[in-house]
């Protein structure tokens, strides 16, 4: 019979899950950067019309947003505050682009796509493995304040 150990462990499959996660929104963001004018128009569904909004901005935030949480995933016990400093700009880049970007663009299902699955779904696995990492960090002290 398995039991569960008396420490808490840090799972690969959460490295990966933020490897993935990096890489994500590290795509998405370079579809901003790059593509931000078609990108823009693609998610309006409102061919011809031009916006004026940041897309080159946000798409230059996302970058760095995503290379945190991806560089997180190799030391995240260590670098636990990389994986919440990319859970600060996840938030960050939702609430932009609710204020920012879907008062012009208008809630559809591509905008609703991009905030829900692109920026809010990713908070919960976000969430469970800072807390993890935090809670495997603090066993590793004890256990080193008590050798």
């Amino acid at each position: 019979m398995d039991q569960k150990p008396d420490f808490p462990i840090f799972p690969m499959y959460f490295r990966g899950l933020l490897l993935l996660a990096g890489m994500y929104t590290i795509a998405w963001s370079a579809f901003f950067k790059w593509f931000g004018e078609e990108l823009i128009a693609w998610l309006a569904i409102q061919p011809g019309q031009i916006f004026d909004v940041p897309a080159m901005w946000y798409g230059n935030l996302g970058l760095v947003v995503g290379l945190i949480i991806f560089v997180s995933a190799f030391y995240p016990v260590s670098w636990v505050y990389l994986i919440l400093a990319g859970l600060t700009g996840k938030i960050i880049l939702a609430i932009w682009f609710s204020l920012g970007f879907l008062p012009d663009l208008d809630w559809n299902k591509r905008t609703g796509f991009h905030l829900i699955f692109n920026e809010l779904l990713w908070l919960i696995p976000l969430i469970l493995i800072f807390l993890r990492a935090l809670q495997v960090r603090e066993y590793l002290r004890k256990e080193e304040a008590s050798s």
